[in-house]
């Protein structure tokens, strides 16, 4: 049904909205309505046509999303307050949208082939360049004094945001564009993925295609916003995904394809700087430093990691209580681990631990056999491969790269991570249907 296309990719398309959310029975994201609807109409289609059937893949999903039920369950019994119950029952709810989406959207993208997933890919895209346009946009309208959150989104969802002020220098505020996301290291984290896996598409396009113009253009307008969040764990996973590419792409890498853009835009970033050389070194200094209270927060957290293993170290202090424990334990509010793994092994355990250790190689594993694929279609002589492997290298080098940077955030929650899951596990099912056909 074409209802059923329009939710999904308007759900892929919205997935990196956090701040486009309402205080309705807790809070209910652009995002939640969309999923929910492209589930509903997913099960009505399959329904109305008899088919039952699942690729193996998104059976395995449902197996890893049984396995992290029956952890979270057991950990429930190690919560000992209301509070503590009520931030379970959120996360639980969350968890069966995100896991349920990944499922439906594996089975759709196998079913529906090649079209599909270029489009589901373009919308995952676009609304993250949606998503950057917003915040340049908000940066300007901060720097003329005004709040563009309250003139654009405070009347749609009846709530108060802003973008974010770093701290000030000689009485002129650092702002930090958060755009349509809820932090700037959210948005500098979630642009890697859209950098690292439209590269080395860009690369493999022949001279002349229609497509490398705007692929450039795009990348180009990313970087320099993934530098204007000033992210630090944005530019670490942007990093070591560019090293995942060095191996397949270490002489593409240097060629005048990158090299021309790449100068552009730092030229761009280095007339930006001169213009107010003094104020972006004192901001660039006071990033790159490691003795801040911010930096000191953020490993400060590992400290909870052997005190809760001591107390529950098989199945943690229960799914997503560590901010109910973190309140008990200091008296602060609204403060999260700040380190996806901290909550992983907190709140889930060894064992959770260990099952999602099992399930990132199964995404790893998917992406090998995504690239075996492309390789396959090389030999047979298919001109698809050309956008098979870099695809899948490019799915490679995202997962990487967010892995390394929520070392110090937890964006690997959000449902932007199951969208990335979804495009990464879809790849082989999608493009091996050509080999099987020659089979």
């Amino acid at each position: 049904m074409k209802a059923t296309r329009f939710f999904f990719l308007a759900t892929v398309f919205a997935v990196t909205f956090e701040k486009v959310n309402w205080s309705v029975a807790g809070t209910v994201s652009l995002s939640d309505i969309l999923a929910v609807w492209f589930l509903a109409l997913f099960a009505l289609e399959r329904l109305a046509t008899g088919d039952r059937r699942a690729p193996r893949t998104a059976a395995v999903v449902i197996g890893f999303a049984t396995a992290f039920l029956l952890v979270y369950l057991v950990g429930f019994f190690n919560l000992h307050t209301g509070e503590g119950e009520a931030q379970f029952a959120k996360g639980m709810i969350k968890f069966a949208i995100h896991f349920l989406f990944l499922f439906a959207g594996v089975s759709y993208l196998g079913r529906r082939g090649e079209r599909l997933y270029w489009q589901t890919l373009a919308a995952f895209s676009g609304g993250l360049v949606f998503n950057a346009a917003y915040g340049v946009l908000q940066l300007l309208a901060a720097q003329a004094g005004a709040n563009l959150d309250s003139a654009v989104l405070s009347p749609l969802t009846g709530g108060a945001s802003s973008i974010n002020i770093y701290g000030a220098i000689g009485g002129s505020s650092v702002y930090r564009p958060n755009a349509l996301t809820g932090d700037p290291n959210h948005l500098g984290i979630m642009l890697i993925v859209p950098l690292l896996v439209l590269l080395p598409i860009y690369l493999r396009l022949e001279r002349g295609h229609r497509l490398r113009r705007p692929l450039v253009v795009t990348l180009v307008f990313l970087f320099l916003v993934e530098l204007a969040t000033l992210s630090r764990s944005g530019l670490l996973g942007l990093g070591v995904g560019l090293l995942v590419l060095v191996v397949p792409y270490r002489r593409r890498l240097l060629s005048r394809q990158v090299v021309e853009p790449l100068a552009a835009a730092l030229a761009v970033v280095a007339v930006v700087v001169l213009s107010r050389f003094d104020f972006f070194w004192t901001v660039i200094k006071s990033r790159v430093q490691t003795g801040g209270t911010s930096t000191s927060a953020h490993f400060g957290v590992y400290s909870f990691v052997p005190k809760i293993l001591g107390l529950h170290p098989l199945f943690g202090l229960g799914y997503n209580n560590f901010s109910v424990y973190y309140e008990q334990v200091t008296g602060k509010t609204n403060w999260g681990p700040h380190s996806f793994y901290v909550a992983l092994i907190v709140e889930t355990g060894l064992v959770g631990t260990g099952v999602f250790v099992l399930f990132l190689w199964y995404v790893f594993a998917r992406l090998g056999a995504a690239r075996a694929v492309g390789r396959a279609l090389a030999a047979m002589g298919d001109p698809l491969s050309a956008r098979v492997r870099p695809l899948a290298w490019g799915l490679t080098a995202a997962l990487a790269g967010t892995l390394a940077s929520n070392f110090f955030y937890l964006t690997m929650t959000f449902y932007y991570f199951y969208v990335v899951v979804a495009l990464a596990l879809a790849v082989p099912l999608v493009w091996g249907r050509r080999l099987r056909r020659v089979e």
